[in-house]
């Protein structure tokens, strides 16, 4: 048996939804998805960025690792979402073409909010409904909560749960954390992967280190 094809948008059957790998229905430059990231289209009524990625209109970037799992009703909100809100008015003329779009195209540049790309690592497990602020990143291995609101950023390998979200707990100590990040699996060889996977869900943290140590390093080396 061999790992999924990641290229293949449908790993589980034809036109089957529940379960979607995200990076080959990707068209914009601005959102970056790693491989084996799914995510369940089963109620969306169009593609990823179109259902997913909201008020993408400017500079800023949405990348997502590898082997992330992303639930019905997630959605990024991009910072075209913001309005300038440093004068007496927060109205968005700037958005209606014409004499509004016009006249307020430089006011729009000069207050617009400044902020940085929506980062997310891999491995991260979103629940249903979920959804993601402008900005925020979010490390590897962390688990957010059914129905949170994510507004500041996520610690490796922690849960965090609520609107707004907030830490729940830490998965793993501080130790085992940074042990996890060096070993780094979700970039091991997909051969190496599927041998462990087995070891990957229900496994420690030495095993991984072994596993890393003895034939992802070894190999690397060779």
């Amino acid at each position: 048996m061999t790992a999924p094809d990641p290229m293949n948008p449908f790993p589980l059957a034809e036109g089957e939804r529940r379960c979607m790998f995200v990076r080959p229905l990707l068209t914009s430059d601005r959102t970056e998805v790693g491989e084996y990231t799914y995510y369940d289209a089963s109620e969306d009524s169009a593609g990823f960025e179109e259902s997913r990625v909201l008020y993408a209109f400017g500079p800023e970037r949405l990348v997502i690792g590898r082997f992330c799992s992303i639930a019905v009703g997630v959605r990024f909100v991009m910072p075209g979402a913001n309005h300038v809100s440093s004068g007496p008015s927060a109205y968005p003329f700037t958005i209606f073409p014409g004499a509004w779009q016009e006249g307020t195209l430089e006011a729009f540049q000069a207050g617009r909010p400044g902020k940085r790309d929506t980062v997310v690592g891999n491995d991260v497990w979103f629940g249903r409904d979920v959804t993601v602020m402008p900005g925020v990143q979010i490390g590897d291995g962390a688990i957010i909560a059914t129905g949170s609101m994510v507004t500041r950023d996520v610690e490796p390998y922690t849960i965090v749960g609520g609107n707004p979200a907030a830490v729940v707990r830490r998965r793993f100590s501080d130790a085992d954390v940074r042990r996890l990040l060096a070993a780094a699996w979700w970039d091991w060889p997909v051969d190496v992967i599927t041998r462990h996977a087995a070891t990957l869900m229900a496994g420690d943290v030495a095993e991984i280190e072994r596993i890393a140590a003895e034939e992802v390093r070894v190999g690397a080396d060779r």
